[in-house]
C-alpha cells in the first residue's frame, strides 16, 4: 500500500494504468473482435478499463522515497543479504540507506509500505527484438528450427512501419515493466519503409524505461550467400554511417544513463567480416559502447560457419576481435569446454534465452558450466516471435527448470551433490546481477547505497504462494507460477503501481497494436 504520511507525504493519483491482469483481458477482446469482424477499438472498448495515469509532470519521480517494512528484501549486494522487514530510503533516485525498517528514516515525500511483499532488485533482460510482437504465433512459423522460423518471418518483418514498430515497442516494454523488468536490451536489426532505431529509443524514454538499444544490422542478402532475402538488409556504408549518428546522438556513458547504444550486426549469417570487424573499431572509439550478436543458436549456424570459414561460431569470433569484456553473445548455446574457457578468460558475457531455446529446438546452453567457469550471464526473454512473452520472472523460472532438465542427461542421472544443482537464488542473481555486469553496469542489479533505484515488489499472500512463502518466499518466487509485480520503481519513480502501468494508455496501444500486426502478418 502507499501510504500517506503527515503533511509530507504527496498525495497519490487515483488515476491508474491497467494491470497484467486487464491487459490479457483486452488484448483477448481484441483478438475477438478481428475474427468477429468488430474493430479492436470496439472489442477493447467493451471491456471494463482503469483510466490511464496521468503522464510526464503526472508521474514525477518524488525527490525522497521510503520503502519499509518488505516481508524481506533481496539485495544481491555483495554479501547477498535477504533482510526481513527491510527497505530502502532513496534520495533523487539513487538509495541512500538499506536495511531493517527501524534503521530507516520516518519519512519522505513518498512512502510505499510493503508489509506482506517480497522487494528485489530490478530485473534486466539482456537480449530481446521488441518489434517481433506484431508476429506472434505465426502459424508457418510455430513449428521448425531458428532458420525455417528466420525464412517464414523475414518477409513480414519487410513490411513493418515505423508506427506499427512504435505499438510494438509500447506493448513488449510493458509486458516487461509488469513483470518486474527495469532495464531492456533491445536488438532491433530490421530496419524497413523509415523505421529507425530512434523510435525505440523515444518510445523507451516516454515508458520510462532504463534501456540499452542496439544498432543491430544485415548486411549478407540471399544474393549474396546470406540467409536473409535482400529486402531486408542494407548496404554497408549506410549502417556504419547510422551507427555513428545514434551513438553521437543517444549514448550516455555517464552513471545512471536510462540510454545507452550498443553496436550489433545480427549473426554470422547474415553479416560480412568487414562489417563486424568496423563495427567494433567503431565501438571501441567510445566509452562503454558495447557489442552483441547472435552466437551458436543452432546446429545450422555451427555448420555454416564450418563451411564458409573452417572454424566454429565461437572461434570466428576470436578471429575477428569480437572478444573482450565488451562483447556479449545471445544464446550461446552450441560451446564446448575449450570455448566456455575462452569466454572466461577474455570477459565475454552470455544472455540466456531458454523459453526461444525451447520452442526452436536449438538446444540447452551450458549455464551452470559457464557459471562455474567465471563467465557473465543473465536471463532473457528473447523476440516475441520465438517466446511468445516477454514475462522475465517466467523465464527466469524456466532457466532454474531447463538447468534442472539438462542434469538428467547425465549417465548415472541426476547428481546427489546440490551444488551442481542450479538454485532459485542462482538464478535470481543472473536475472539481476548477472544481467547488469553482462550489459556493463555497476550502478544497477543490486540493492546498495549508491545504486540507483530500480527495484519490484511482488504481494506473497497471493493464491500462487499458498503454502510457500511463509516457507521460503524468496525461492518460492521462481518455484512458484510466475507471478506479476505490484511495483516497478525505476530511476525512483513508479512505472507500475499497486499492479496498474502508469506511463501509458495500454488498452488503446493493445488495440493499435493487434490491427497493426494482422497488417504484417497478412500483407
Amino acid at each position: 500500500m502507499i501510504e500517506d504520511n503527515a503533511k509530507e507525504t504527496k498525495t497519490v493519483n487515483d488515476d491508474r494504468g491497467i494491470s497484467r491482469r486487464d491487459f490479457i483481458a483486452v488484448s483477448t477482446a481484441a483478438a475477438a473482435g478481428v475474427i468477429l469482424g468488430v474493430s479492436s477499438a470496439e472489442a477493447a472498448s467493451k471491456q471494463e478499463k482503469k483510466p490511464a495515469s496521468s503522464t510526464g509532470s503526472g508521474n514525477k519521480r518524488p525527490r525522497t522515497m521510503l520503502v519499509k517494512n518488505a516481508t524481506v528484501m533481496v539485495t544481491m549486494d555483495s554479501g547477498r543479504r535477504e533482510i526481513k522487514d527491510g527497505g530502502l530510503y532513496i534520495v533523487d533516485g539513487i538509495i541512500k540507506q538499506v536495511g531493517e525498517t527501524s534503521s530507516l528514516p520516518k519519512t519522505a515525500e513518498e512512502v510505499l509500505d510493503l508489509k506482506g511483499h517480497i522487494l528485489l532488485p530490478g530485473l534486466v533482460n539482456t537480449h530481446h527484438h521488441l518489434y517481433q510482437h506484431l508476429t506472434r504465433v505465426v502459424p508457418a512459423a510455430q513449428d521448425g528450427n531458428v532458420w525455417n522460423w528466420l525464412k517464414v518471418l523475414y518477409p513480414m518483418w519487410a513490411r513493418m512501419r515505423p508506427d506499427d514498430v512504435k505499438l510494438a515497442i509500447q506493448v513488449g516494454l510493458a509486458e516487461l515493466v509488469l513483470s518486474g523488468c527495469t532495464t531492456v536490451f533491445d536488438h532491433q536489426y530490421v530496419f524497413p519503409n523509415g523505421c529507425t532505431i530512434d523510435d525505440a529509443i523515444h518510445t523507451a524514454s516516454d515508458v520510462g524505461v532504463r534501456f540499452h538499444a542496439a544498432r543491430g544490422s544485415m548486411s549478407l542478402g540471399a544474393s549474396k550467400g546470406g540467409l536473409p532475402p535482400d529486402s531486408c538488409v542494407e548496404e554497408e556504408a549506410a549502417i556504419l554511417k547510422d551507427c555513428q549518428r545514434v551513438i553521437e546522438t543517444y549514448h550516455d556513458s555517464k552513471p545512471g544513463a536510462m540510454t545507452r547504444v550498443v553496436l550489433a550486426p545480427c549473426s554470422p549469417f547474415s553479416v560480412t567480416d568487414d562489417l563486424m570487424i568496423e563495427s567494433a573499431k567503431m565501438a571501441r572509439h567510445h566509452d562503454k559502447v558495447y557489442l552483441h550478436t547472435h552466437l551458436a543458436e543452432s546446429p545450422d549456424e555451427e555448420r555454416f560457419t564450418l563451411s564458409k570459414y573452417n572454424l566454429r561460431p565461437a572461434g570466428l569470433m576470436q578471429k575477428l576481435g569480437w572478444t573482450g569484456n565488451d562483447v556479449w553473445f545471445a544464446h550461446a548455446v552450441h560451446i564446448n569446454d575449450a570455448e566456455i574457457a575462452l569466454f572466461a578468460k577474455t570477459g565475454c558475457g552470455v544472455a540466456h534465452c531458454p523459453c526461444s531455446n525451447m520452442r526452436l529446438a536449438s538446444g540447452i546452453a551450458p549455464v551452470k558450466k559457464y557459471l562455474d567457469a567465471g563467465v557473465k550471464v543473465g536471463i532473457a526473454v528473447d523476440g516475441s516471435s520465438s517466446n511468445d512473452g516477454s514475462h522475465m520472472l517466467g523465464e527466469a523460472r524456466q532457466a532454474m527448470l531447463l538447468a534442472r532438465l539438462n542434469l538428467s542427461r547425465n549417465p548415472n542421472g541426476p547428481p546427489t551433490d546440490k551444488k551442481e544443482w542450479l538454485s532459485a537464488r542462482a538464478v535470481l542473481e543472473m536475472a539481476t546481477r548477472g544481467g547488469a555486469a553482462v550489459l556493463g553496469r555497476d550502478d544497477i542489479g543490486s540493492l546498495e547505497p549508491g545504486k540507483y533505484a530500480d527495484f519490484f515488489a511482488v504481494d506473497l499472500n497471493k493464491i500462487g504462494f499458498t503454502g510457500g512463502s511463509m516457507i521460503d518466499p524468496v525461492a518460492s518466487v521462481l518455484f512458484c507460477a510466475p507471478s506479476n509485480a505490484d511495483y516497478t520503481v525505476i530511476n525512483g519513480r513508479y512505472i507500475v503501481k499497486e499492479g496498474h502501468i502508469t506511463t501509458m494508455d495500454l488498452p488503446n496501444v493493445i488495440a493499435k497494436c493487434n490491427r497493426a500486426a494482422l497488417k504484417v502478418v497478412t500483407g
